[in-house]
């Protein structure tokens, strides 16, 4: 500090007043900065050949690249004398090249260790059984959600406060540390997750880590190219974490919900809005414990609601428990369902869902049912199978069932028109792929 405030400050002085007392051929402020320059740069070269902490390396290598070129040769004073003099760089390319590697190798094991670390403390609150923090409604793991990101963006902002490179060099080997951190981090939360049942705070514990996964996320995106291989592994690994959470939290749910969903082939489809009613309440219960996840992902896990909802009603339709050979006995039906699915989707949508793909799946169902003529029968099949691309012959003709006065030749028919028109298009979302005919 002391060499470069001498440095500038004489040199402005040998700018300003010394220069003109001389004839030009003698270059007086070339030699004044070349002899500053050469001094400056032997104690530079000095310094860096000798050992050096952490934090002599960064602050020499600020000099380097940045304080030095930038802050002293470009001051408004002396910018238009120093372009004419090539002074060059304070050190020599392969020696600030040596010290470049010394600090990013140093950086990248103080990040790595800080992460280790952090992930061991966190481990460790998972067994106090702490409820954790909250912030704006939501649980979160300030440790984890937070800290890690921050550890990482800080060590890239002081790398590229030195030079662009230097922060462009650090930010690739960071970014290739993350995808084995988020590995161990999911291989810990699993074994909390099959190990801590019991635990009081169970439940917020798995919410916080749903949510630290949003950081990551925003993080991944921001600051990975699209063609980086471990962007889709951060994104697969974080899919990992997210969908095992909101397994385990539906898990109780989805088990309670099973035996009413049977009611409805049982009773031959009568009662059914009280069936149906029964199932609201009960999943309306369990949504509120959901309101502590940071949005993106109440809006996943309510979708994830919706679809199951969807699901195991056709799954009910398709058990060839109900066959009904007259117009007005399928008229029935087709209003019972009809009312059914007016009413989940209008509890799905009050909560939040966004997936009004799902919305037409039942009254399609209900349309088939109560149509009498052949051919409105195939335009309605084809448009179910338009919407929902996933569906196969095997699902069309167990709920076909349903429909006891249609010939087999009539049945055929109909079962060679979804053949026909079920295109090779992946759904944007699986319904009938994931439900199974007996």
């Amino acid at each position: 500090l002391h060499m470069g405030k001498t440095m500038k400050e004489d040199l402005t002085v040998v700018a300003k007043y010394i220069k003109q007392l001389y004839p030009p051929e003698f270059n007086v402020f070339s030699i004044y900065a070349e002899l500053y320059h050469n001094y400056f740069a032997s104690q530079a070269k000095k310094n860096a050949e000798s050992h050096l902490e952490d934090k002599d390396i960064y602050l020499l290598l600020s000099w380097v690249h940045n304080f030095y070129p930038k802050e002293m040769r470009k001051d408004h004073a002396l910018a238009m004398e120093l372009d004419k003099v090539k002074l060059g760089s304070l050190l020599p390319s392969s020696l600030s090249k040596e010290l470049e590697k010394k600090y990013l190798d140093s950086e990248e094991v103080i990040v790595k260790t800080s992460l280790s670390r952090c992930l061991d403390k966190e481990i460790q609150r998972w067994k106090e059984d702490k409820e954790p923090e909250k912030l704006n409604g939501h649980f979160q793991s300030e440790l984890l959600g937070i800290f890690v990101i921050q550890s990482i963006y800080s060590s890239q902002k002081r790398a590229e406060d030195i030079s662009k490179a230097m922060g462009e060099e650090l930010s690739c080997r960071l970014l290739k540390e993350l995808p084995a951190f988020l590995r161990s981090y999911r291989d810990a939360f699993e074994d909390f997750k099959e190990k801590s049942k019991k635990h009081r705070h169970y439940k917020p514990i798995l919410i916080a880590n749903i949510n630290n996964c949003w950081n990551f996320r925003e993080y991944t995106e921001k600051y990975m190219a699209e063609k980086d291989d471990s962007k889709a592994d951060i994104l697969s690994t974080l899919a990992d974490i997210e969908n095992s959470g909101f397994d385990v939290l539906l898990q109780q749910l989805f088990a309670q919900l099973k035996p009413m969903y049977k009611k409805f082939t049982e009773n031959k489809w009568d009662s059914s809005s009280e069936i149906m009613n029964e199932i609201i309440r009960t999943t309306s219960k369990h949504i509120s414990d959901f309101q502590t996840l940071k949005d993106p992902f109440y809006h996943a896990i309510i979708e994830k609601i919706h679809a199951r909802l969807v699901k195991e009603y056709i799954v009910r339709l398709l058990k060839r428990k109900v066959s009904l050979k007259t117009p007005a006995q399928q008229q029935a039906l087709a209003q019972h369902i009809s009312k059914n699915a007016a009413d989940l989707e209008a509890f799905c949508t009050s909560n939040g869902s966004q997936a009004t793909w799902l919305n037409s799946a039942l009254p399609k169902l209900a349309e088939i049912i109560r149509l009498q003529d052949l051919g409105a029968i195939k335009i309605e099949v084809a448009t179910l199978a338009t919407s929902y691309p996933d569906i196969r012959k095997r699902h069309l003709e167990a709920f076909l069932h349903i429909k006891a006065n249609l010939s087999r030749s009539e049945l055929k028919s109909i079962l060679g028109y979804l053949a026909d028109s079920t295109a090779s298009t992946q759904p944007r979302a699986p319904l009938f792929s994931n439900i199974n005919v007996s």
